[in-house]
C-alpha cells in the first residue's frame, strides 16, 4: 500500500511542475494550468503523509 501511495504522491509532483512546463510550450490555457496545478497540489498533501514515516526503529 505504501508503494502505491508513493506512486501517486510522485504523479502529484509531476502534476504540479508539468502543466507550467506546457503552458511555456503554448499548448494549454492559464485557467486549465491553474485547476490542474491546484489538484495536483491537494493529491499531494493527501498522500505523501500516507507513506513517509518519521519514526525510525532504531
Amino acid at each position: 500500500m505504501k508503494t502505491l501511495f508513493k506512486i501517486i504522491s510522485m504523479l502529484a509532483l509531476i502534476g504540479t511542475i508539468a502543466p507550467s512546463m506546457i503552458y511555456c510550450g503554448g499548448m494549454m490555457s492559464l485557467n486549465m494550468v491553474k485547476w490542474l496545478m491546484l489538484l495536483s497540489t491537494i493529491v499531494w498533501f493527501v498522500f505523501t503523509p500516507l507513506w513517509m514515516n518519521h519514526n525510525n526503529p532504531s
